[in-house]
């Protein structure tokens, strides 16, 4: 009785397929690959022509950890990075981050509304835009120093204002 016979694929389908079952569902993450990858498993074997005498709990292992390693580089190849959901994140921060911007620029242009408008602008520069000493004096046309002089008065101006 070299080949196997539809008996025989019951005893040990009946025999292995829990173990590889629960191979599959550990590799694979998702009940229904775990089924499909479960019976490639019992296909492969019977394709190669295996006989009785060979099977072995490893073989259905090593099998059904093969199968199931070459459906996930499949997945991956095929589905690849979600771009959507990638750019979907993206875009909430980048809304966040605009909306404290405009936010911050609002108060601020309500904080130094009777304050000179370069007041305003070197505050809008530096606190909300980031922008280091020596480019906001560059983007205002000012020296660092005069600059530097300007943010400490703006300091002491808004914590006035809050108090």
């Amino acid at each position: 009785m070299d080949t196997i016979t539809d008996r025989d694929f019951g005893e040990l389908y009946q025999k292995y397929g829990p173990m590889v079952l629960r191979r599959c569902r550990f590799l694979l993450n998702d009940e229904d690959m775990a089924l499909d990858a479960m019976q490639d498993v019992f296909l492969k074997i019977m394709e190669n022509n295996y006989r009785i005498k060979d099977m072995c709990s490893s073989l259905f292992y090593v099998t059904a950890t093969r199968i199931c390693l070459n459906m996930i580089r499949a997945r991956k190849i095929r589905t690849g990075p979600d771009f959507d959901a990638i750019a979907e994140m993206m875009v909430d921060e980048f809304s966040e981050i605009e909306a404290e911007k405009v936010e911050a620029r609002d108060v601020l242009e309500k904080l130094f509304s009777s304050r000179d408008e370069k007041d305003s602008l070197i505050a809008t520069l530096h606190f909300v835009d980031g922008l280091t000493l020596e480019e906001t004096a560059e983007q205002v046309g000012m020296s660092v120093s005069g600059v530097r002089k300007r943010i400490s008065e703006l300091k002491k101006f808004s914590s006035s204002m809050i108090k």
